[in-house]
């Protein structure tokens, strides 16, 4: 590789090695679980060896070198998967299609912020609220349209705060606009991005992510939870009544361990049920006194309004917040998604 594109790479590994090997250090146990979902730290540990052994082949000048015909590898393919070790011209026609597809996708990531924004969803009344500690932050929601007619919620945090967190959530939203259309299921979503995040150069960091696809002529709500904090689903109906079910991760944060396959789980939503998403700015805030508002007392505010509107749901968790942490400021971004299921499209 010439020597600019090395130092880009090498540059840019060392800042996710520090940045991987700060948060296993500092991370109290519970989140860092969390954030692991299945996995343990043994897994991190792999994937800080593996960015080690690539370091250590840019200091010997071997990295980028094709093990077959022992010619340059493409930059944008290192800068992609710094693992690359065949270049384009020595793989199967179906890799090389395949990887010639993920690199259109990688260039992507270094393109334009979208504007976020709620819209009308068919059986859904849906509210959103995002307020970022600093000017920018690295929260993220969105909704899509599966090819099938499934409804598609996604809210995402990356690890980090202020413009780098946003450029890089940025880059998280442009792949998943572009996968989603073309995918089959959440999970297949997010292991694609996976593979496109895991060993990318320009992807210093990683994201928890929940993705999810609503069928509106069932209520059927197939998820991938990606490290992220699990969301609370209220079912106004059945047994028992005003029963809170929690969505907890079905596999680790996207780009922070190696050799993941995701999991996808199922749950049902019927009319009136509540699902709210959201980061862990909001259970991790904390008052005056150093008390998180916590995971107990969001599903106590969410059951008390449960009868609520969406956006009156919304505007109720926004004011318990506001009264819990006083005139503290916020120390993490806070992103907040209601979807209340309403008679009509979704079965009764």
């Amino acid at each position: 590789m010439k020597t600019e594109a090395l130092e880009k790479v090498q540059e840019s590994l060392s800042e996710k090695r520090n940045q991987v090997a700060a948060w296993l250090q500092t991370t109290p146990a519970p989140k860092k679980q969390a954030y692991l979902g299945p996995a343990d730290e043994r897994a991190v540990e792999t994937h800080l060896h593996v960015i080690d052994s690539t370091l250590d082949k840019a200091a010997a000048g071997i990295l980028g070198v094709c093990s077959v015909c022992h010619q340059a590898i493409e930059p944008e393919l290192v800068e992609m998967d710094y693992t690359s070790g065949v270049c384009l011209d020595d793989l199967a026609p179906e890799q090389k299609r395949s990887l010639e597809f993920e690199l259109e996708l990688a260039q992507s990531v270094q393109r334009s912020l979208l504007p976020q924004q709620v819209p009308t969803i068919p059986g859904l009344e849906v509210a959103a609220f995002s307020r970022p500690a600093q000017i920018v932050g690295g929260d993220y929601f969105d909704f899509f349209s599966w090819d099938d007619g499934a409804h598609g919620l996604a809210i995402a945090d990356v690890a980090g705060h202020g413009i780098s967190a946003s450029l890089h959530m940025a880059s998280v939203q442009t792949l998943l606009r572009t996968l989603v259309p073309a995918s089959p299921s959440p999970v297949a979503v997010v292991q694609q991005l996976q593979r496109l995040l895991l060993h990318n150069v320009h992807f210093s960091t990683f994201v928890t992510l929940f993705l999810a696809a609503l069928d509106p002529a069932t209520g059927q709500l197939t998820y991938c939870n990606a490290g992220h904090p699990p969301p609370l689903l209220f079912c106004s109906e059945g047994e028992p009544r005003g029963y809170l079910r929690w969505l907890e991760p079905t596999g680790a944060a996207v780009a922070l361990i190696e050799g993941l396959e995701f999991q996808a789980a199922t749950t049902r939503m019927r009319p009136g049920d509540l699902l709210l998403l959201y980061t862990d700015g909001l259970t991790e805030a904390m008052n005056q006194n150093g008390e998180q508002f916590g995971r107990e007392r969001l599903g106590q505010l969410a059951g008390q309004a449960s009868t609520l509107p969406a956006r009156a749901l919304l505007q109720a968790l926004r004011r318990g917040l506001e009264d819990f942490i006083g005139d503290r400021s916020l120390s993490d971004d806070v992103t907040v998604v209601v979807c209340r299921s309403v008679n009509g499209s979704l079965t009764t």
